[in-house]
């Protein structure tokens, strides 16, 4: 066997069993209907990359309610019935191309910057977001001052996950990702600086994790023990994409403990959606870089030593070299590609021939929109 031939093997994240361990990892596309139903191009978007040979494909961000979880306008929904039905499309379709598809459960919280449901936003503490708006997901402008979420709200952040959790489950989907990273809901509860709260779920970073600890077990208590679940957690922020835990691996320590305690089959590790465009070519942290700039492990080695659950690595792994590393080193159970999934809907398909990869053109794919081009969704 050759270390490429790692990429190819078989691997087994809670119940759900895949062909290879590379997955397409979350990108928002912005193409659903304005009802946040998923469309036949999204069908053969995603269609596209289980034919390209991905062994697992994660969602774009779902909203998982209809009060303050949406953050873009035509983003997809998974509250209703009617968009079960529109996602069972999507699911259907990347199984008979033997692919296994997770859904990832997104509230955006105070980076929500189109909702239909509400016209204010929530977060753990009424502190203005850094940054400003994306303009290719459609915002533009500062983000508003969000108002601080009550305890009742808080229960609603949590019964939205378990509602959406099973209707992900009914439409056929292998697994659920919370989305606990990038700067959205449950990653501004994490946060020193966006969580300013007296209670028990602000100070310290056992409390400031207290939050993705209850939904994680929260939706494994609705889902059951043969369901895959799992959460996504980043340092770095779509607002805010070089952000470090203040507490460096003390806080790795912390959370990944408490998290792989919480029920999860495996947790998804990346420093920031590096496919971006928002973002400088070259800048920020990547997958195998060290997680605190210190030279210690990277941020995918931290959460495999502190959960001792499978972990899912992302962050410019494009280059097949690098993702034989990481998996060859142990870090990872599995790699998912952003940019090097958009530019080659069928990477996996490619490296097993040994074709050359193409290289990621954010004008042509991300330009003047995230939306899905109809290019992309030829299968």
């Amino acid at each position: 066997m050759t270390n490429k031939d790692l990429l190819f093997e078989k691997v087994t994240l809670g119940s759900t069993t895949i062909d290879n361990r590379v997955g397409v990892a979350p990108m928002t596309r912005t193409s659903a209907t304005p009802e946040g139903y998923a469309t036949d191009q999204m069908v053969s978007y995603y269609t596209s990359f289980a034919r390209g040979g991905f062994g697992l494909i994660i969602t774009e961000g779902i909203y998982p309610d209809d009060k303050y979880s949406q953050g873009y306008l035509n983003q997809p929904g998974i509250v209703y019935d009617e968009q079960v039905q529109a996602w069972k499309k999507v699911v259907d379709f990347v199984h008979q191309s033997r692919a296994k598809i997770f859904a990832q459960l997104m509230h955006a919280g105070a980076l929500s910057q189109g909702n239909r449901f509400v016209n204010e936003t929530i977060a753990p503490s009424a502190v203005p977001p850094k940054g400003e708006q994306m303009e290719f997901y459609g915002g533009k402008g500062a983000f508003p001052t969000p108002r601080e979420a009550t305890k009742e709200e808080i229960t609603e952040v949590i019964n939205g996950f378990v509602n959406a959790a099973k209707h992900a489950k009914a439409a056929g989907f292998d697994g659920v990702e919370i989305h606990g990273a990038n700067g959205y809901i449950l990653d501004q509860f994490l946060t020193d600086y966006t969580n300013q709260r007296k209670d028990e779920y602000g100070g310290s970073t056992e409390n400031r994790v207290r939050l993705l600890v209850e939904v994680s077990k929260a939706v494994r208590e609705a889902v059951g023990q043969d369901y895959t679940v799992g959460i996504r957690i980043s340092q770095g922020k779509v607002n805010d994409y070089s952000h470090k835990w203040q507490g460096k691996e003390r806080d790795a320590e912390i959370i990944f403990g408490q998290l792989g305690q919480a029920g999860l089959d495996f947790i998804h590790v990346t420093e920031y959606e590096a496919w971006q465009p928002a973002f400088p070519e070259g800048e920020g942290t990547t997958a195998t870089d060290s997680a605190f700039g210190d030279g210690g492990a990277s941020l995918a080695r931290l959460a495999k030593k502190y959960s001792n659950i499978p972990v899912i690595a992302n962050g410019h792994l494009e280059n097949p070299g690098t993702a034989t590393e990481i998996i060859g080193k142990g870090e990872a159970d599995v790699v998912t590609l952003g940019k090097g999934a958009l530019a080659n809907h069928d990477w996996v398909n490619k490296v097993k021939a040994g074709e050359p990869i193409a290289d990621f053109q954010p004008e042509k794919i991300l330009s003047p929109n995230a939306k899905i081009k109809d290019f992309e969704a030829q299968v």
